[in-house]
């Protein structure tokens, strides 16, 4: 009947637009960084160090929350830790100081690792474990860091640094949104899988295929690394190849989080026909050739480069999740925790690098390294197989 049919949409619905909401949070560190140094003279490395408070705590705690989630459902930390993601942001404009500035953004970091793992968990329950489904549940984390750019730029430019308190506003919304999934998802989702992991994933049994996990973290890594170098100084590095301002450099980061909505969603329909493992190799093919077009083309088509980077980047990201989750049936939530957080901040990590490479040489000699990161991530990526899938109904 149509009316149910419909309220089983509406917990992945919620949930997806909650994750919108959550992930401004993780676009809106980069977003800030333009910023940082226009108004307080951050270096290259200070402003590295920014996205790397958001990254670092946030790439320790996520397997924590990932094993808690694994031994009981903790649903509430979904609208407390999109409250944590947003004060910590909204606060970093606030202060002054290099060092509080960190501790905030550190702060939003954590609220993102707890919120993440679980999200993953209640999404994959509430998607019965369909590619495509969560293939729309990752569009709206995509959407919230495609957003994060635009909106950080219009609250600088009502108030500077200073307005940074508005951006606590999609938290807000986030937490209420998520506390409604919950509640719409009780009466309609489909059981988890069995505790004792039976069923066809990962081998007989539903054992845990650690190495294959382990070779798609590495190939996520490599992801993560060039995700993170973009989003850090892709504002700053446009500008300079477009002979245009800020606001280039604010378009090109749109372009690199926006593309990721068509890719995500892509994604999941590739998937369907082709298979995953097909299409996520596919994805790091071409993303190389994509990347060194960004680095060494100039002028507006830059900006082609960018969003082909951008979907390249985007198109394996939820498949990343579920391959993740088949891999490893009995540990679901260590699964989503690293492959959709501790991974991806993992890229954080060689932000200063990058920084303080771009200081010593220039931004095109630090973001170079980053043309052969998707053919190592494709190296690891060639001898998997695929996993099967566990019940969800």
């Amino acid at each position: 009947m149509p009316e149910p049919r419909a309220a089983r949409f509406r917990p992945l619905t919620l949930l997806s637009m909650g994750h919108a909401c959550v992930d401004v949070y993780q676009g809106a560190v980069a977003a800030l960084v333009p910023f940082f140094v226009a108004e307080r003279a951050y270096s290259y490395a200070a402003a590295s160090g920014v996205v790397l408070a958001a990254s670092l705590l946030s790439s320790v705690v996520q397997p924590l929350f990932g094993v808690l989630t694994d031994r009981r459902p903790l649903p509430w930390l979904l609208p407390v830790s999109t409250l944590a993601a947003g004060a910590g942001v909204a606060l970093a404009g606030v202060f002054g100081s290099y060092a509080a500035t960190l501790a905030v953004v550190a702060l939003s970091g954590v609220g993102v690792a707890a919120y993440h793992p679980e999200a993953a968990r209640v999404a994959r329950r509430a998607s019965a474990g369909s590619h495509t489904a969560m293939g729309w549940f990752s569009l709206g984390g995509n959407l919230g860091f495609a957003t994060a750019p635009p909106l950080v730029a219009a609250v600088a430019a009502a108030g500077g640094l200073r307005a940074s308190p508005l951006l606590v506003l999609p938290a807000l919304a986030g937490a209420g949104l998520c506390a409604a999934a919950l509640r719409s998802l009780r009466p309609y989702a489909p059981k988890p899988p069995a505790a004792d992991g039976a069923g066809p994933a990962g081998g007989p049994g539903g054992r845990d295929d650690w190495a294959s996990f382990a070779r798609l973290t590495g190939a996520v890594v490599c992801r993560s690394v060039v995700f993170v170098g973009l989003s850090a100084f892709v504002s700053l590095y446009v500008p300079g190849r477009t002979a245009g301002g800020t606001a280039a450099g604010t378009a090109a980061l749109f372009v690199l989080y926006l593309g990721g909505a068509v890719g995500t969603v892509a994604g999941g329909r590739l998937a369907a026909r082709f298979g995953r493992l097909p299409v996520v190799r596919w994805s790091y093919a071409l993303t190389g050739p994509a990347v060194a077009g960004v680095v060494f083309v100039p002028g507006p088509a830059l900006y082609v480069f960018v969003a082909l980077t951008s979907a390249g980047l985007y198109v394996p990201f939820s498949l990343h999740i579920t391959l993740g989750q088949d891999y490893l049936p009995r540990h679901v939530g260590t699964a989503g925790g690293v492959t959709l957080g501790l991974a991806v901040s993992a890229g954080g990590l060689a932000g200063p690098l990058i920084g303080a490479l771009a200081d010593a040489s220039s931004l095109t000699v630090a973001l170079t390294p980053l043309v052969a990161l998707p053919a190592a991530g494709l190296v690891l990526l060639l001898p998997l197989r695929e996993p099967g899938a566990p019940p969800y109904g």
